[in-house]
């Protein structure tokens, strides 16, 4: 679900206009059809005159997203400093770029973008000083970058390696295989995949699908009966077994994980986003029984380890913050022995590689990482260079050397590497971009919610700027699904802060940075605590005068995207503009398309009455009123989005429009891409795109004038 927006780059930009030249002049909105459609919730009557927008094959509904591009793209392009910034997002963003390595049968493979590369190509190299050759490139996919790597996976002894691939920016994936040897793909083919990685298991792997949507309705349609399926290499896709399927519950999710040693296939259920049932069966006996390891779903697990007889779980049973347990494979010994017991701060990850547990912790936020042995003891506490991000540390038992990748707000991706006998990081890769990061500060504060929750937040900015309640400011948050939101860095963000903008990330509940019970602080009855705690966090910035009111842009991605209509809608004088990003706006039919029904036990569903009087409370869609005159708005969402259907968007903006049409000089606008999705895959230059538009448009609405 989580999709965190993109936001933009670097170096000061000469806007210079003249304030007469300033002035955009909108053509009117374009006329959508309201039809006489009204649902009866446990007798409360709610209308929803702009159903017919969810059929997204329908010829009116082409035509409604063709006249509002074009009311747009005329908007946006009167704006006269739009060209200036997507020529400098192009020349910023020309840089090389790199992912962690990894080592497989005798070679380092990465990912590369030489710089305005749609996609990263894969590379392979020999040895660390080797020339690197390249693997598998994605841009040869498709002509226009549309067809996006999504995964890779190798086979255990590295002779394989399954890709996925999406195309447009759908959820449904194709999965393909390459000899390693060779570098040939050979000629395996499955479809209709979606949540899914390959879990190999010998020559072949496991998989989860569906059954094949009707062709009309794939992009919408809910997505039920999920299977696990087993394939061997060099078999048609029809001839795959079906290792696991539930008749009896069709929206539950099956994934499968097979353990290093390949001793175990582990199986993870789901009903929704939160809270997983695991069963392990032995590869000893495969087609056996599937053992219980943790039933019920009120909790998170996931099977890091098999190791001496024992499968390790990294679990928040009965220890909200997580811990890592040791559970014996044999029913004679099926205690759970803390190997990492729980602690105040945060155990978000634990990865395994070199034969070492590696123990990432959040506190506040921040990174902290432990090296530890199999018995749970501490060998190392790697020096992290700032306060920021750490991901990476995986590999096999035998690496000598693995790699991870810090970031914050100020730090592109730097990659080192680390010796695992020596415990020694070393520097590998680091961009060089065209700014100095000693330019800007960051810092950390709290501030009080409404209730008197204490809500961390990260404020950046240019060092020495003055608070004068005039700095026009960026506030970005997500609050939802136990998503962590830490320091990152994003290249389209330093041009917003390069030109005196104040960039603030609030770490809200609904979020797990503190764990799951600050998760559940923030979920189904208790959402409007995530809006409330963003409410104040604007009203913070506006109390001590890094901003105000006039100065103040909002955004939010999917379920941030839910975020930003909410106070919109709640408290539309506090912000000046407001960017709803494939957002989550309609609460009371989410659950009726693709995957949205697993979003329930997130938000609670319309279908059940105590679900519904809370959802309609806050429900964006919903609570739009007439009279009112809301922030300049631009809704922005993709049209083969078949995570969060582009309906929602469809339809708030409809209703916008139509309510606020006479009130004020705000517009209410709608940004559709085409052959783009929830964001994963997008090409660079779509990217480039989108970002100079929300760019644009929020410099214009905020003031800057540089």
């Amino acid at each position: 679900m989580k999709k965190l927006f993109i936001i933009i780059v670097c170096m000061s930009i000469n806007f210079s206009c003249k304030s007469n030249e300033e002035i955009i002049k909108r053509k009117p909105y374009p006329q959508t059809a309201k039809a006489d459609v009204v649902d009866d919730y446990f007798g409360t009557k709610v209308a929803d005159p702009y159903r017919w927008l969810e059929d997204d094959y329908s010829p009116e509904t082409a035509e409604w997203v063709t006249a509002q591009n074009e009311v747009t793209e005329d908007y946006l392009s009167q704006i006269p400093f739009r060209n200036k910034i997507r020529e400098r997002l192009t020349e910023i963003w020309n840089y090389p770029r790199y992912s962690i390595s990894s080592q497989k049968g005798g070679y380092y493979y990465f990912f590369r973008n030489d710089g305005l590369q749609n996609q990263a190509v894969l590379y392979r190299q020999k040895s660390l000083n080797d020339t690197p050759e390249i693997f598998l490139d994605p841009n040869t996919l498709s002509e226009d970058g549309t067809v996006a790597l999504t995964g890779i996976y190798f086979s255990n002894d590295n002779k394989y390696m399954a890709y996925s691939i999406s195309k447009a920016g759908s959820d449904w994936m194709e999965i393909f295989v390459i000899d390693t040897g060779t570098g040939k793909k050979l000629n395996d083919r499955l479809q209709w995949i979606k949540f899914s990685g390959a879990a190999w298991k010998g020559d072949g792997f496991y998989y989860s699908r569906y059954d094949a949507p009707e062709e009309t309705g794939q992009f919408s349609n809910q997505n039920r009966f999920h299977k696990v399926y087993y394939h061997a290499i060099g078999t048609p896709q029809n001839s795959d077994i079906l290792i696991y399927e539930d008749r009896e519950h069709p929206f539950r999710n099956m994934y499968a994980s097979v353990t290093e040693d390949e001793e175990y296939l582990v199986l993870s259920v789901t009903e929704g986003t939160s809270g997983n049932e695991l069963y392990f069966q032995s590869q000893a006996q495969p087609g056996g029984k599937f053992i219980p390891l943790v039933t019920g779903f009120e909790n998170n697990s996931r099977v890091v380890d098999h190791y001496d007889g024992r499968l390790f779980v990294l679990t928040d049973k009965d220890a909200p913050n997580y811990r890592l347990a040791s559970v014996g494979v044999a029913p004679s010994d099926a205690r759970w022995i803390d190997v990492i017991p729980e602690k105040t701060e945060l155990l978000e990850n634990v990865t395994i590689g070199g034969g070492k547990l590696f123990a990432f912790y959040l506190k506040d936020a921040c990174a902290n990482v432990l090296q530890l042995d199999y018995s749970g003891k501490i060998e190392n506490e790697i020096a992290l260079p700032a306060i920021g991000t750490v991901n990476g540390l995986s590999g096999k038992r035998e690496d000598k050397l693995l790699f991870y990748s810090f970031t914050n707000f100020t730090t592109p991706s730097t990659i080192y590497s680390y010796d695992i006998e020596s415990r020694r990081s070393t520097l590998f890769r680091r961009p060089e971009l065209k700014f100095n990061p000693d330019d800007y500060e960051i810092k950390q504060v709290f501030y009080t919610s409404k209730d008197q929750t204490r809500v961390p937040m990260f404020i950046v900015h240019k060092k020495g700027i003055g608070l004068n309640g005039k700095n026009p400011a960026f506030l970005y948050a997500y609050g939802g699904f136990n998503e962590n939101m830490t320091p990152s860095f994003s290249i389209s963000r330093m041009l917003f802060l390069e030109n005196g903008g104040v960039f603030a990330l609030p770490n809200l509940r609904g979020g797990g940075e503190y764990g799951e019970k600050w998760h559940q602080a923030g979920m189904l009855e208790k959402k409007q605590n995530v809006f409330d705690d963003f409410i104040a966090a604007a009203e913070f910035l506006i109390g001590e005068k890094y901003t105000s009111p006039e100065k103040l842009a909002v955004n939010g991605s999917s379920n941030g995207g839910l975020l930003a209509g909410a106070v919109m809608t709640q408290r539309p004088e506090l912000f000046r503009a407001v960017l709803p990003d494939v957002g989550v706006l309609d609460m009371l039919r989410y659950q009726k398309f693709t995957i949205g029904w697993a979003w329930a036990v997130e938000y609670g569903s319309s279908d059940n009455e105590k679900d519904f009087e809370y959802l309609y409370k806050y429900s964006p869609l919903h609570n739009i009123r007439s009279g009112v005159s809301y922030p300049a708005t631009l809704i922005t969402t993709a049209d083969h989005d078949d995570r969060v259907v582009p309906a929602h968007s469809f339809k708030f903006t409809a209703a916008l429009q139509e309510l606020n049409k006479d009130k004020g000089d705000n517009p209410i606008l709608i940004r559709i891409e085409t052959d783009a999705g929830h964001g994963e895959g997008k090409p660079l230059s779509k990217t480039i795109d989108e970002a100079a538009d929300v760019w644009s448009f929020v410099f214009y609405h905020l003031g800057i004038r540089k």
